[in-house]
């Protein structure tokens, strides 16, 4: 019988109390990993991700964590990146077999799923591992706005909102407090960012973050370049910081009250 331990550094088998360790470990480097948010809105799909750039010395576009799969659908990543390409590229490869045998476009739930079937399969096989990343997969069809998040053991869920990476618990708060299904993929975008300054600490710029759009006016996903997202990062710290301001200014105003009675 195999050790309690064997359970742990073997390949992905069921411990004696039902638990594949390789896949918890997989969920683990996904919290390890940097934030992506995706939000869901009348008109489309919006993605964003920290790119956690630590070094004055890297070139921030060469980090890549929101990718295009198809023409409609893109991808946001969170834990080991080497890995998500792989997944990207299996979905892309799923989109262009869809294309040419059926000659249309994927929709995005089979994408997702077919993307996870994948994912579960290395959960399986002998001298195999787990993915060690969760996609959020944003994308447009037929009129309709899809958000689905990716486990590392396979699974598949929707979403209106959701975030994944290490902010996953702070920027869910805020989303459920915040988000609104009446909103358009500018506020979208506007509250992604909000939540993003509150788990970065405000550190927030261009070169730190990337965003995408699935918008149903077009029916195309698109990587957002700097300019366009300047101004939106521009507007989110102004408010932030004047709310800041204003908070200080009624404590400090409460704080004078209290001394002067």
């Amino acid at each position: 019988m195999m050790p309690q331990i064997g359970y742990d550094r073997a390949i992905t088998v069921f411990s004696p109390d039902g638990r594949l360790f390789q896949v918890e470990y997989a969920r683990e480097a996904v919290k390890r990993g940097t934030t992506a948010i995706g939000i869901k809105a009348q008109n489309g799909v919006a993605l964003l991700v920290d790119k956690r750039v630590t070094s004055r010395l890297l070139e921030g576009g060469s980090v890549e964590k929101i990718f295009l799969i198809d023409n409609h659908i893109g991808a946001a990543t969170s834990g080991l990146v080497a890995d998500a390409r792989m997944l990207v590229d299996r979905g892309r490869v799923e989109a262009q077999i869809n294309e040419i045998v059926y000659s249309e476009s994927i929709d995005v739930e089979t994408l997702a799923k077919k993307i996870c079937d994948f994912k579960q399969a290395y959960t399986q096989l002998g001298g195999l591992r787990p993915f060690g990343t969760a996609l959020l997969i944003g994308g447009v069809y037929n009129g309709g706005s899809y958000l689905f998040e990716t486990d590392p053991s396979g699974a598949l869920l929707e979403y209106k909102a959701t975030a994944i990476g290490s902010g996953r618990s702070v920027v869910t708060e805020l989303l459920e407090q915040r988000y609104k299904e009446d909103l358009i993929l500018e506020d979208g975008i506007t509250l992604g960012l909000e939540t993003l300054y509150k788990v970065t600490e405000g550190k927030l710029d261009v070169t730190t973050v990337d965003a995408g759009l699935a918008e149903l006016e077009t029916g195309s996903f698109r990587i957002l370049n700097s300019e366009e997202l300047e101004p939106y990062i521009k507007q989110v710290k102004e408010k932030i910081e004047s709310e800041e301001g204003k908070d200080e200014g009624e404590n400090k105003s409460e704080s004078e009250s209290e001394t002067t009675t």
